[in-house]
């Protein structure tokens, strides 16, 4: 072998050596290293020494000497990296630690809130709380007693109708009847009745899903808040006190209910309830006396207390306070769009 070769031989190998002992970091990757360069058997250390005896005879002093210098740098990296592991120190490769330096400004924390619904349910919680009610809760998926016959909806009714409701498929029955999501939060009344003899005064507030093409007024799931007041002499007077307090703490003294006469199942009388705020009468929901056959189907007694019911869009209320035009927008979950409440 020509003196050259095997002297550029010895450089690589010292180089490859001390990149590698640098970059071993751990004690397992180190012996692994150690191994390959100064094994006492297959080490490429080794392997060079023997290659000398292929550098011409005249030329071997100077193979020899640079051998040695090769050994010792290989020598000097192994026990630097042995004395690195031992101090706990990481592969000197490795990235640098960054350095705090307090004089620098922080850097500020992008701080969510809650969403503009959530921030008006609780709204809602505490004027309600103020007035008197408190909250229930009830599940999402529901029975059709709870969600339809307790409430006074027989089943030749049209909001019976599957295409009007989200039923489950009828692997997900409850005693082999269907079940669907929840069509209104008055659900939650019937089961508080059930548990609670009079007088109850509550309010359901949560979700509640209807098969509605989206638009700018109409979403297939929305949030709803109704109101239940049930006890001995309790009368529409009453029930329009308690919506006039509600609507002027959530919108302001300028605002005014009217009763318009309506039908539901599940109340007699039942009204549609308007509200003028600004210069315009909108309607925010529906209400009236508990139906006797309510107050019946959970084991009250009609001739001995009365109970009026309400119930609004909580979507509508936030629309009209904040000016939205879209409740679309409320679900897009566009960062610009729910940053401004």
């Amino acid at each position: 072998m020509a003196l050259a070769d095997f002297l550029q031989q010895l450089d690589e190998l010292a180089a490859d050596a001390v990149a590698a002992f640098e970059a071993a970091s751990d004690a397992e990757a180190l012996e692994v290293t150690r191994v390959e360069f100064v094994g006492a058997k297959s080490g490429r250390l080794k392997a060079a020494q023997k290659g000398m005896g292929s550098v011409d005879k005249a030329d071997r002093p100077v193979a020899g000497k640079q051998f040695n210098e090769a050994k010792t740098q290989v020598e000097v990296a192994l026990q630097a990296a042995h004395e690195r592991l031992a101090a706990g120190g990481a592969s000197s490769s490795a990235k640098p630690a960054e350095i705090f330096d307090p004089t620098l400004p922080g850097k500020r924390p992008r701080v969510g809130h809650l969403h503009p619904i959530t921030q008006t349910i609780e709204e809602l919680k505490d004027i309600m709380g103020r007035l008197g009610f408190s909250v229930a809760d009830g599940p999402e998926i529901e029975d059709e007693r709870h969600n339809f016959e307790a409430l006074n909806i027989p089943s030749d009714h049209p909001a019976r109708d599957p295409l009007e409701n989200f039923y489950i498929a009828a692997a997900e029955r409850s005693h082999g009847k269907p079940l669907l999501l929840r069509s209104q939060t008055s659900t939650v009344q019937i089961r508080v009745m059930e548990q609670t003899p009079p007088p109850v005064r509550i309010i359901s507030l949560g979700r509640v899903y209807r098969p509605d093409t989206a638009d700018a007024t109409h979403y297939p799931m929305f949030h709803q808040i109704e109101g239940l007041l049930v006890d001995q002499h309790v009368t529409m007077a009453d029930l329009k006190s308690v919506l006039r307090l509600f609507a002027a703490s959530y919108l302001g003294h300028n605002v005014h209910i009217r009763f318009r006469p309506s039908f539901f199942p599940f109340t007699e009388p039942s009204v549609e309830a308007d509200m003028s705020w600004g210069d315009d009468w909108i309607e925010f929901g529906g209400a009236g006396m508990v139906d006797p056959n309510v107050l019946r189907a959970v084991g009250y007694d009609p001739e001995e207390v009365t109970g009026f019911a309400f119930g609004l869009g909580i979507e509508r209320l936030c629309m009209r306070r904040h000016g939205v035009t879209d409740i679309r927008e409320f679900y897009k979950n566009d960062v610009r769009f729910l940053h401004q409440f």
